[in-house]
């Protein structure tokens, strides 16, 4: 038996414990995470450090760097986010609407309930690892952590971190578990491991997500790319667009609720598209624009419909300037990979036609992207953003790591043959 499978079958017979811990001993184990980030954050740095000097070595570009590294904000952003995650009320065993009593007294009665054991498969980003052990605690299921060669040392930490919290709460270590990222075999068993692992949830780069899509037997769900769109549309206000257009694509521009397309309605751009090209280069945007674009600044670069398909994760971005509503649309339509998408503008009319029918998982309106996050939506932390429509879509949040189960009571009903009970 391989290591991961021995390591998948450990989680599975662990897993009863953590399904069944009470929503107080549950809630411990996130405090005693958080105690322990605090103890462990010179340990924490240490490693990560080690794993950025490697990951310079190797050539990673900035953008995976800035991926993969710990701050001490972020290590305090992963505590505050844990806390966060205690305040969520149980996602277990409550009674969901779809509950009922039938003419004959049988009660019917829809619960939820965890999904099992999770594997989760992740890139550069060490901060999932908490998050996605976290999420999963709270909500009942165990978890296969998988993350990525590049941060492996931070990885191991932040595990021994849960591990360390779960013995102290007197629960099996067995509950959260770090899969080697030394081969890349391991992504591919654990998507054959059906009957002991109940669910994979890829997170990272459009390969990973492909592979894992194509090779899995195990359910999967998919957290998609975030090639993003913001419509400036002809009535916006010219500061609020401008603003907007900086958050969207600056503020954090690695990360996959980030614009990567910025559409103008060409009034617009006539008008303000010069203050807004200047705003953004003098951030540090690079800028791959049209006809009309490139003739408001010798900076802005032609475009080609490889830009339209790309998700930058940098200080890039492709602009369009369009007719009208329909053709930003349609745009969207064709390249969007229905993560976010946001409109600024002033028309009613034009904004409800456009939060209708564009086919993404989150729609903005006068609002930056940037807040396509389990954190900002209020979830606490989050296990990633799912593209698909099936299960879950948007920020996976705890509800999203529950399933449903059905909770019948009788008082002797039979459906075919009626028995008498008199004596």
């Amino acid at each position: 038996m391989s290591l991961t499978k021995q390591q998948a079958t450990a989680c599975k017979r662990a897993s009863n414990a953590i399904a069944n811990a009470s929503l107080e001993k549950r809630n411990e184990v996130l405090r005693l995470i958080a105690q322990g980030l605090d103890e462990a954050k010179d340990v924490i740095h240490d490693a990560n450090v080690k794993d950025i000097d490697d990951a310079v070595q190797n050539g990673i570009s900035n953008e995976l760097i800035d991926r993969l590294t710990l701050t001490p904000d972020r290590i305090e952003s992963m505590k505050e986010g844990l806390f966060t995650l205690i305040d969520q009320p149980d996602p277990l065993r409550k009674e969901t609407e779809q509950s009922w009593t039938r003419e004959d007294g049988l009660v019917i009665k829809n619960i939820r309930s965890p999904l099992g054991v999770i594997a989760m498969v992740y890139e550069a980003r060490p901060n999932v690892t908490i998050d996605a052990g976290s999420l999963c605690l709270k909500a009942g299921n165990a978890c296969l952590l998988r993350g990525s060669s590049s941060a492996k040392r931070s990885n191991e930490v932040l595990v021994t971190v849960m591990q360390d919290a779960l013995t102290k709460a007197s629960l099996s270590r067995d509950i959260v578990q770090l899969i080697s990222p030394d081969s890349r075999e391991s992504v591919n068993e654990l998507g054959q491991l059906r009957g002991l692992v109940d669910v994979m949830i890829p997170r990272g780069s459009a390969s990973l997500i492909q592979t894992v899509l194509r090779q899995s037997i195990v359910p999967v769900i998919e957290t998609g790319e975030g090639n993003c769109h913001l419509y400036i549309e002809g009535t916006a206000d010219k500061q609020m667009a401008i603003d907007l257009a900086i958050d969207s694509k600056t503020d954090r521009p690695s990360v996959c609720n980030s614009v990567e397309t910025i559409l103008v309605d060409r009034e617009w751009a006539t008008l303000h598209g010069h203050d807004l090209i200047d705003a953004l280069i003098d951030k540090g945007v690079t800028i791959y624009g049209d006809d009309t674009l490139q003739a408001l600044n010798e900076n802005v670069l032609p475009v080609t419909e490889e830009h339209f398909e790309t998700e930058f994760l940098d200080y890039v971005v492709a602009m369009k300037t369009v007719n009208d509503s329909g053709e930003a649309i349609r745009h969207i339509d064709q390249y969007s990979s229905h993560h976010s998408e946001s409109i600024v503008s002033n028309n009613e009319a034009i904004v409800e036609r456009f939060q209708q029918l564009i086919d993404s998982a989150a729609v903005y309106h006068n609002a930056s992207t940037r807040f396509t996050d389990g954190g900002e939506f209020g979830f606490g932390a989050e296990i990633g953003i799912s593209t698909q429509k099936l299960h879950a879509r948007g920020p996976l949040g705890l509800e999203a790591l529950t399933t449903n189960k059905y909770v019948i009571q009788g008082s002797g009903q039979t459906k075919g043959v009626q028995y008498s009970h008199e004596t």
